[in-house]
């Protein structure tokens, strides 16, 4: 009994030590870092990061600029950051304006015990671009998923740093032609996965998460989940722990219905990894009214709700990337009648 005890305590200390060490980085994630990062990133200057365009360009290379400032290393090796999605496949489907070669953008922390495991936080780079002279910002969709993931990429390097690195790896993907299908997403899982999706631990994918839909506007404290507990128990299970333990959100399913008619399940990059049996949590703010319009602006985001909700994020990839036990699936992917063709069912 006094053998199990101790096993017991001291289990329980490593948990706390685990704990109060993740709280210290979550930390650093800030308010008022992500509010600098997306006053740059959705900028004008940017263009509205329309794939393939030269917005878009400018901003990969502020992405890479910051990946090597914090010498987090890029899994292509070198000073390579980009995963080339060439024109052929943008082009699949017939468009009425051809989109030019794009890029991902990739970046890994390895992982100290079990490298071949691999955490994916995934946020889509791109928006609409300019429309009638107007440009379409996106700082919320997916601005605000993009800084997070920086900020996020960052504690985890100071972690790293002081020798308490994670013991699965961390991908930090950030895919093009979101808006136009699902594309950078689909590219990384069907014709190029860096890493074996068999040793894809999950994908926690951010798409739109600075703003308050007309729901909550009463009760800003919150974020919708989607897809945590389509695939794995273990997943949903840590997303309710960290939340309860660390970052106190209400955490909204109401869209993980899947008689839901928005169908959103289907409808951000998650979707490319769920339908290849990858566990996935989809985390977003609901749309408003000032979604896919040039009034998506940064000056709208709530930065501090942002903070809570990136944080939120950073204790669930922390937790699944260090927990003693790898996360599987363990439920069957929900499927259409046939499959989703992701430009018919687009926001």
């Amino acid at each position: 009994m006094k053998k199990i005890l101790f096993i017991a305590s001291t289990l329980a200390f490593m948990s706390c030590g685990s704990s109060k060490q993740a709280a210290k980085y979550a930390a650093t994630i800030t308010a008022q870092e992500l509010s600098t990062h997306l006053y740059i990133y959705a900028s004008d200057e940017f263009e509205g990061r329309n794939t393939g365009e030269p917005g878009q360009k400018m901003a990969v290379d502020y992405l890479k600029k910051f990946y090597v400032t914090e010498g987090i290393a890029s899994p292509l090796g070198g000073g390579d950051y980009f995963q080339e999605v060439p024109a052929e496949f943008l082009n699949t489907r017939k468009r009425k304006t051809p989109l030019k070669a794009s890029e991902n953008v990739v970046a890994f922390i390895k992982g100290t015990k079990n490298p071949d495991e691999i955490v994916v936080i995934s946020a889509h780079l791109d928006h609409e671009g300019i429309k009638d002279g107007e440009i379409y910002n996106g700082a919320d969709d997916d601005g605000s998923g993009t800084v997070a993931i920086l900020e996020i990429a960052q504690a985890f390097q100071m972690a790293a740093k002081a020798g308490k690195g994670p013991k699965r790896s961390v991908l930090f993907l950030h895919v093009t032609g979101e808006e136009k299908g699902l594309l950078g997403s689909k590219y990384y899982t069907d014709v190029d996965p860096l890493f074996p999706l068999i040793n894809t631990v999950c994908n926690l994918n951010i798409d739109m998460v600075g703003r308050i839909d007309e729901k909550h506007k009463d009760n800003p404290n919150y974020v919708y989940l989607i897809g945590s507990d389509k695939l794995s128990t273990a997943l949903h299970e840590v997303s309710e722990e960290m939340n309860t333990k660390h970052t106190n959100i209400n955490l909204d399913y109401t869209y993980n219905d899947e008689n839901d008619p928005n169908r959103f399940y289907y409808r951000s990059d998650h979707y490319n990894f769920a339908k290849n049996n990858v566990p996935v949590i989809f985390y977003f703010n609901g749309t408003h009214e000032d979604y896919h319009k040039p009034t998506d602006t940064p000056d709208k985001i709530n930065y501090e709700q942002l903070e809570n909700r990136t944080r939120l994020i950073f204790h669930t990839a922390w937790e699944i990337a260090n927990r003693k036990t790898r996360i599987f699936a363990d439920k069957a992917e929900p499927k259409e009648e046939e499959e989703v063709k992701a430009e018919a069912v687009k926001k």
